[in-house]
């Protein structure tokens, strides 16, 4: 097992398992206004880590700019698409975190179908695991900061996840073990990641900007809105954009510290 593999395997459990576990820990005290205080550096850190490090990586490489460009607008396009499909979806809501939702709200969220949301955070874990390898692939600093991205992310929308189940029906050891196993995906993806493309590395410029394409649309279209709507609800606007740049500095200085070029 070559040391990139193993780091891949370890990130991706530490961005798939270890976060489900942590939200798990967080959803049991229902620290809602921690959860919006994540979102807000969620946002930032992800951001950060799409155009302070992906979109660099990718396009300094021998890959036509303008065939990495179009993949970035298609990439955008497309996850708009996955999530109007329903084939991906990000929640950070549950009852008791200071949103609006009516008592009941998340039984309703999840419907009879909570099965569905576990397969649909299983793709989604899939899909960063295998963007987790090819940052590994390319730089090991690069996929240690795609793994604190994407685990910053993970957290509020698992908690989400934890609660909508458990108030669909699902006890909360039942939910916690389904989430983890969801959470498996990553590491899947992330093997299946690094087999594919440390054979093909023509093709590692474009996962990562796929990769840039995913932080950016979680971050505008998810992560941003909501902090919008906390705002009108009477949040604090000025420690949303505290936080989220305090998202922003710390990709940077990692950055400047640890990428190597």
């Amino acid at each position: 097992m070559t040391a990139t593999l193993l780091m891949t395997i370890v990130a991706t459990l530490l961005a798939g398992v270890a976060s489900v576990l942590a939200a798990a820990w967080l959803s049991l005290r229902l620290l809602g206004r921690l959860v919006n205080r994540l979102v807000s550096a969620s946002a930032g850190l992800l951001l950060g880590s799409a155009v302070l490090n992906l979109i660099p990586e990718a396009f300094e490489s021998h890959a036509d700019l303008r065939a990495l460009a179009w993949t970035l607008l298609l990439g955008l396009i497309g996850f708009f698409v996955l999530e109007k499909l329903s084939v991906l979806r990000h929640s950070h809501h549950h009852e008791g975190d200071g949103h609006e939702h009516h008592h009941g709200h998340d039984r309703e969220a999840a419907g009879p179908g909570g099965m569905l949301i576990l397969i649909g955070d299983g793709i989604h874990n899939f899909a960063d695991g295998v963007m987790i390898a090819a940052a590994f692939i390319a730089d090991p600093a690069l996929g240690w900061l795609t793994t604190a991205a994407i685990a910053a992310h993970e957290i509020p929308q698992e908690i989400g996840d934890f609660i909508i189940l458990i108030n669909a029906g699902y006890t909360r050891a039942r939910a916690l073990v389904y989430n983890a196993l969801s959470g498996l995906a990553a590491v899947a993806g992330g093997v299946l990641g690094y087999l594919s493309l440390s054979r093909t590395q023509d093709l590692l410029p474009f996962v990562l900007v796929l990769a840039a394409a995913s932080f950016i649309y979680i971050a505008l279209a998810d992560l941003i809105p909501d902090m919008h709507r906390e705002t009108r609800r009477g949040g604090d606007w000025f420690w949303q954009f505290v936080l989220m740049m305090a998202g922003v500095a710390v990709i940077a200085f990692t950055t400047a510290v640890l990428h190597g070029h």
